[in-house]
């Protein structure tokens, strides 16, 4: 089979909005557990009833359930604006899959179905997200709006970002984060996804970059995608194996095992680095292994939400 006829057998997911939903009624399901408990309430289109507001829009079949007062949250309530950002350079499609699962993911099958999920949740709260997709080019933008046939295109556009061939594509996510910059005219809760496979001086213009978000106001979360297994452990059998940069097609053949320890200091090294220079430009970074699942992602979601304001 040619490389051509597996590129275009890559499906990406058979129903990202299914899936973004069961994600999200597994994590709300488990707030009761959390320091988040009595908040799922709110995920389903309420919001609590504070003395003195009009009882007008009060649910009361929701008041016979729970036995405490919630008002139902219109369009017009909207106060948060996400804009979600995703890295759809060579390196994020690593490892290569032709479908895709819960269970069965790369770094850019997991940056979507957490977008996806983020989105849900941001929909129940009548929230209007945006969203950006760059590689090579800046392929796709939409500004924030909260509406049913705007959250289905997004979802289309997810769904598009996995099953596209982005074979040795780099790119400059510097250049094209400013551009984000310059679009995002009201101040808006922006999320990152991106592997942060840079060069040093790359690694230099993209914080100068992401300080252009702050400088105009925007809060900015890094989901810093990576597989913990592969990239950071170096999780290789120690047979002869051939290396291949995904971005630039060169290639070095080694044994894993050789360079096993040298390349995990260097890995952990740079880890820490990002997460210190994030600190500096006052970026939350969080960690986000793709093995690990979606409740980091959506707890971040939650904590950045509440301080919005």
């Amino acid at each position: 089979m040619n490389i051509e006829k597996q590129i275009n057998e890559i499906t990406g997911f058979k129903n990202l909005e299914l899936l973004a939903t069961q994600v999200v009624e597994g994590f709300i399901s488990g707030l009761h557990k959390s320091p988040f408990h009595g908040f799922s309430a709110e995920f389903a289109e309420h919001k609590i009833y504070n003395s003195g507001e009009s009882t007008k829009h009060i649910d009361w079949k929701l008041y016979a359930k729970t036995d405490k007062l919630y008002t139902k949250r219109y369009e017009e309530e909207t106060n948060l604006r996400c804009h979600i950002i995703l890295d759809n350079s060579s390196s994020m499609h690593y490892p290569k899959l032709k479908e895709f699962s819960i269970t069965s993911l790369n770094k850019i099958g997991f940056a979507a179905l957490a977008s996806a999920a983020i989105m849900n949740l941001l929909k129940r709260q009548r929230d209007a997200i945006g969203m950006s997709i760059y590689s090579d080019n800046y392929d796709f933008y939409a500004q924030e709006k909260g509406s049913e046939r705007h959250h289905q295109m997004l979802l289309g556009h997810l769904n598009n970002a996995i099953s596209r061939s982005n074979k040795e594509v780099q790119t400059r996510t510097y250049e094209h984060l400013h551009l984000i910059a310059e679009k995002l005219k009201r101040r808006s809760l922006v999320f990152l996804f991106s592997d942060m496979f840079q060069n040093e001086v790359e690694e230099a213009r993209l914080f100068e970059a992401l300080q252009h978000l702050k400088y105009n106001k925007h809060e900015v979360v890094l989901f810093h995608t990576f597989d913990q297994s592969k990239e950071v452990e170096f999780d290789f059998s120690n047979r002869p194996k051939r290396f291949v940069d995904v971005e630039t097609g060169e290639h070095v053949n080694l044994y894993a095992d050789n360079i096993k320890e040298t390349y995990e200091a260097a890995v952990r090294n740079y880890f820490s680095d990002l997460k210190l220079k994030c600190g500096q430009y006052r970026i939350k970074y969080v960690m986000a292994d793709i093995n690990e699942g979606f409740n980091k992602i959506l707890t971040t979601y939650l904590v950045e939400r509440s301080k919005f304001g």
